[in-house]
């Protein structure tokens, strides 16, 4: 595991942090607002017309077209899976003289989730899963208002060449759900092709925070996630002879319920950490004890090494397990890690740099205090270990009267990856715009 998003500066980078940049547009909050009707339009198209990690292909088609109208110099199907699939990531370079390079970065992908926000542009896409299953495909995490808000910054740092210098680098990541695609982009040399950034900004939509506000902090922000996956093996039979075989299904369902004492009574309670299984698979009818089970695990945890340790822990339980159920050796579990991302830990000098360009575009009582959360991400790949600062913000989606409301009854909003997902996109769209260009802006000068 990769052990942070970005480290303290060092060198002249540290030299360069520290001045403020040039006075910032003030017209730019205006400008944003005007460019809403526009970006409304796009982000409805993006959000009834989602697709899974790893099979962007209209999106983003889409949005390198968007870049291109811009004037950038766009390069499509960038990145390369560790399987040797290639990816579809999307890059846009906008060079104005000598100056910073800052990567600005969005995500491509939607969840396998089915919409029921009741939106008039609501998603009906379908799919058929690895499994066999129809799934529905929804932007429940928010990735639709990410791409329409850079767009807009990217129209807006177009508009605006007169008041900065240097080369912006629109990221366009899929797979971002699957915590793949930064890799899969940076295996396909990246930064060898497109130049390596000063910088990394990107921003995040937080049901936590008023739609009109952003939050920011420097330290931890996301947790490293791992992706486990375990296959329950047992000796299929006929349903009514149990003792003949070794049911698999059984199994697994204590599997599960002793996998979660792994957080609460094997971590240190003061290192945070979720283990969390996701997908359960097995039996193909009623009466028939099933040969095997697979489930779909994501572990969570700030500390690289309470991560290693769970994965040690789910491998140890489910072989235990196996053991005591009488499974003969060469039908233990098997136990594989796959995806896996660090922990996104803001740099503190970058942050409290970034800090006043927001507060001059969108007013200081609209910059709050970032609160760091178990979810994860995988953006900090770009910093190439903490060797280039970076930064993701909380771009507040919730609608203002419903959060205050949600607080004063402390029933909670829906959440990114539920069906019922729906930011504040009027609110939210132009101050991402705002946010983007306002911390670009005060790094390309």
């Amino acid at each position: 595991m990769r052990p942070v998003l970005v480290a303290a500066l060092i060198g002249p980078l540290a030299a360069a942090a520290l001045p403020l940049a040039a006075q910032l547009p003030a017209d730019l909050p205006s400008s944003a607002q005007a460019q809403l009707p526009a970006l409304t339009q796009t982000y409805r198209h993006l959000h009834s017309q989602p697709e899974l990690s790893r099979h962007e292909e209209q999106t983003a088609a889409y949005f390198a077209a968007q870049l291109r109208t811009l004037g950038y110099t766009v390069t499509e199907h960038i990145g390369k899976y560790a399987d040797g699939a290639p990816a579809l990531g999307v890059v846009g370079i906008l060079a104005n003289g000598a100056g910073p390079r800052v990567l600005l970065r969005t995500e491509l992908d939607a969840l396998p989730v089915e919409e029921k926000t009741g939106l008039s542009f609501a998603s009906t896409a379908k799919t058929t899963n690895a499994q066999g299953q129809s799934i529905s495909i929804m932007h429940a995490c928010g990735h639709d208002l990410h791409m329409t808000a850079l767009l807009g910054a990217a129209r807006e740092l177009a508009q605006r060449k007169s008041q900065w210098h240097g080369t912006v680098m629109i990221v366009g990541q899929p797979a971002e759900e699957m915590v793949i695609g930064a890799s899969a982009m940076l295996a396909d040399n990246l930064y060898q092709r497109f130049g390596q950034p000063d910088f990394v900004l990107s921003e995040h939509d937080s049901n936590e925070v008023p739609a009109g506000s952003v939050a920011i902090k420097g330290g931890p922000l996301l947790a490293g996630v791992q992706t486990v996956n375990v296959t329950i093996r047992g000796i299929g039979g006929h349903g009514s002879a149990p003792q003949v075989g070794k049911d698999p299904i059984v199994l697994a369902a204590e599997f599960i319920l002793v996998a979660q004492t792994i957080v609460s009574r094997q971590d240190d309670p003061q290192q945070p950490a979720v283990v969390t299984i996701g997908t359960i698979h097995g039996g193909t009818k009623n009466n028939i004890i099933p040969d095997e089970v697979t489930l779909g695990m994501t572990l969570r945890a700030y500390s690289p090494t309470v991560l290693e340790q769970n994965v040690a822990a789910i491998r140890r339980t489910a072989k235990g397990l196996a053991e005591a159920y009488g499974i003969p050796a060469d039908r233990m579990p098997i136990v594989t890690t796959t995806e896996s991302s660090p922990a996104t830990i803001n740099d503190a000098v970058l942050a409290s740099r970034l800090r006043a360009p927001l507060e001059s575009t969108l007013g200081k009582e609209h910059v709050l205090p970032a609160t760091a959360i178990m979810g994860s991400e995988d953006v900090g790949l770009f910093t190439l270990d903490g060797k280039i600062p970076g930064v993701m913000i909380w771009l507040g989606a919730a609608d203002p009267a419903k959060l205050a409301e949600s607080r004063t009854t402390g029933v909670p909003l829906p959440s990114p990856h539920s069906a019922l997902f729906a930011p504040d996109a009027d609110r939210a769209i132009p101050t991402g715009v705002t946010a983007m260009t306002a911390m670009a802006i005060s790094l390309l000068n």
